[in-house]
C-alpha cells in the first residue's frame, strides 16, 4: 500500500509536494480506510479533481517515473530521463526528488532518490516502526562516506557476502539506482538476506500499477484459478452487471509473434511479465482494435484474443464481435475489468490518469462503489484523476479522499486535500460549489483576451 508519495522539481511541480494517504480525524466511511501494517492506516481511495494542463497527469507520471527508474534503469550511455521545473532558471539546474513511503510486507519504509539527468545525488532506503526508524542503505555523493550500506553488511555476516556487497555498492553507475542496479544483477544469488530490498522491488513489481488513458499494455495478476472458464465467468458476469448488452465473452488463441506488433513493445511485454514473481502474471494488450489476454509460459508469450458474445434477436443463437466493433464506452470498460478482477484479489495500488474517459457519469460511480463493496478488508488502493465533478460527493467519498490540483499564472502546480483546505460540512453539497470555483481546480476563463480575439477577427 502507499502512504505518501513526494516530488520535488518535477515538470510543473517547482517545489514540494506531498500528497498522503494517511486518514484524516473523519470518522464517516470507516470500510474506505484498511491497516495493512499494523499500527499503521491507510485510505483506500482519491481521486484528484482539476482544470485541464492544472498538473494531474503530471502527479501520475511523477509515480510511474520513479517507477520505471527503479525497474528499468537508464542505457548505458545515455542521460538519466530528467524532467525539472522549466520556467525558473534555477530549478533547471536542481535535481528532482522522488520519495515513496510504502506498507509492505508488514513493514513499513521510506525510498527516495535525487538526481538529474547526469548522477543520482542521494538515494535511501529506511524502515519505519511507531519508536523509531532505521537506515537499510544511504547513498549520498556529497558525504565523507558515500554509500553506507553498514545494515545490510550486518545481515550479511560471511565475509565473502560483506566484500561482494562493498564492492557492488562502489560499482553502482552514477546513473543508476542502486535498487535497480540489486534488480538487473541478481544479487540475492550471491548473499544471504536482502529481505528488504527484496520487498521494495516486489512492491514496485508486483502492486504499483500506473495506467494512462493511452496505455496499450496493462498488467495485472491472473484469477486464482487461471483456467479460460473462469476468466470467462469473470468478464461475463461483470458485463451483465453494468448492462452492456454483452453475453459473454470467449477467447481464441493467436500467435502472438505474427500480430504485427511493434519488436519494442513485445520486448517491454516479454520483460514485464517475466519480472513478476507471482507466477500468475498476466497482461491485457489493445492493438488494432482487438482485445489480447496474453501470460508468459517457459519464457514464451501466450496470447490469446477477445471475442464478444451477443445473442442474435431472432433466433437462439450467437453472433461474435471484436472489440472494436463495440461502442467506445464499452471498450474502455473492457480497460477496467482485468482492474475490478485485481481489486478484489487486494495487494494493489492502482493510479490511473483521466479514469472517466468514454464511461458515462453513472457507470463511473458504480465501478467505485463495487471498488467499496468487493474490497472491505483486502489490501487494495484506487488512486485516479478526473473531470468528472459528479463524483466529488459525500455519499461517495471522504473528504480526505478528495484532491484538488491548482496551476498558478507563473505555471506552478499545487496539490490540495478537502479536509486540510476546506473541510466543508459533511451534508453539504459539493459539486455546485466545486463548479462556481469555490474550492479551485476548476478552469480560469480570461473573457477579456476572447473579446480581443473576436475583434480581431470582425
Amino acid at each position: 500500500m502507499l502512504q505518501q508519495f513526494t516530488a520535488i522539481n518535477f515538470l510543473s511541480f517547482k517545489g514540494q509536494v506531498v500528497f498522503k494517504l494517511k486518514p484524516g480525524r473523519g470518522t464517516l466511511k470507516s470500510h474506505h480506510k484498511v491497516e495493512p501494517v499494523k499500527g499503521f492506516t491507510v485510505l483506500k481511495t482519491a481521486i484528484m479533481f482539476g482544470a485541464n494542463a492544472s498538473g494531474k497527469s503530471n502527479f501520475v507520471k511523477a509515480i510511474d517515473l520513479g517507477k520505471r527508474l527503479v525497474l528499468e534503469g537508464t542505457p548505458i550511455g545515455s542521460p538519466m530521463e530528467y524532467h525539472p521545473f522549466r520556467l525558473h532558471t534555477e530549478n533547471k539546474k536542481k535535481d528532482t526528488t522522488f520519495i515513496y513511503v510504502i506498507l509492505c510486507n508488514n513493514k513499513k519504509y521510506e525510498y527516495g532518490f535525487s538526481y538529474n539527468a547526469e548522477r543520482v545525488s542521494k538515494e535511501w532506503l529506511k524502515q519505519i516502526t511507531k519508536k523509531t526508524e532505521y537506515s537499510i542503505f544511504e547513498r549520498n555523493i556529497n558525504a565523507d562516506n558515500p554509500f553506507d550500506i553498514s545494515y545490510l553488511l550486518k545481515l550479511n555476516k560471511k565475509e565473502s557476502e560483506k566484500q561482494f556487497l562493498t564492492v557492488f555498492a562502489k560499482a553502482t553507475p552514477p546513473r543508476s539506482l542502486f535498487l535497480h542496479e540489486v534488480l538487473s544483477r541478481n544479487v540475492h544469488d550471491n548473499v544471504s538476506n536482502i529481505e528488504d530490498l527484496e520487498n521494495i522491488l516486489a512492491w514496485f513489481i508486483n502492486t504499483l500499477k500506473t495506467i494512462f488513458p493511452a496505455t496499450p499494455y496493462k498488467q495485472g495478476s491472473m484469477l486464482k484459478a487461471v483456467d479460460d472458464n473462469k476468466l470467462k465467468e469473470g468478464f461475463g458476469a461483470i458485463l451483465r452487471f453494468f448492462d452492456t448488452g454483452i453475453t459473454s465473452i470467449d477467447l481464441e488463441k493467436v500467435d502472438f509473434n505474427k500480430l504485427g506488433i511493434p519488436q519494442d513493445l513485445k520486448n517491454f511485454i516479454q520483460t514485464d511479465l517475466s519480472k513478476s514473481n507471482t507466477n500468475e502474471a498476466f497482461g491485457s494488450l489493445r492493438f488494432e482494435d482487438n482485445l489480447y489476454l496474453i501470460t508468459i509460459s517457459d519464457g514464451e508469450i501466450v496470447a490469446k484474443k477477445l471475442m464478444i458474445i451477443h445473442k442474435r434477436i431472432d433466433v437462439d443463437d450467437f453472433e461474435l464481435f471484436s472489440i472494436g466493433e463495440e461502442s467506445d464506452g464499452t471498450q474502455r470498460l473492457f480497460d477496467f475489468i482485468p482492474l475490478i478482477l485485481d481489486f478484489i484479489q487486494g495487494d494493489k495500488v492502482f493510479i490511473i490518469d483521466e479514469m472517466e474517459r468514454s464511461l458515462h457519469p453513472a457507470l463511473m460511480i458504480k465501478l467505485i462503489e463495487l471498488y467499496y463493496k468487493y474490497s472491505e478488508e483486502i489490501s487494495t488502493q484506487l488512486i485516479f484523476t478526473t473531470h468528472n465533478s459528479s463524483l466529488m460527493s459525500y455519499e461517495l467519498l471522504r473528504s480526505d479522499e478528495i484532491w484538488t490540483v491548482n496551476k498558478s499564472s507563473g505555471g506552478i502546480s499545487s496539490l490540495s486535500r478537502f479536509d486540510e483546505s476546506y473541510n466543508p460540512r459533511f451534508d453539504k453539497i459539493l459539486q455546485p460549489q466545486y463548479l462556481k470555483g469555490e474550492y479551485d481546480g476548476i478552469p480560469r476563463f480570461d473573457e477579456e483576451e476572447l473579446l480581443k480575439l473576436i475583434r480581431l477577427l470582425r
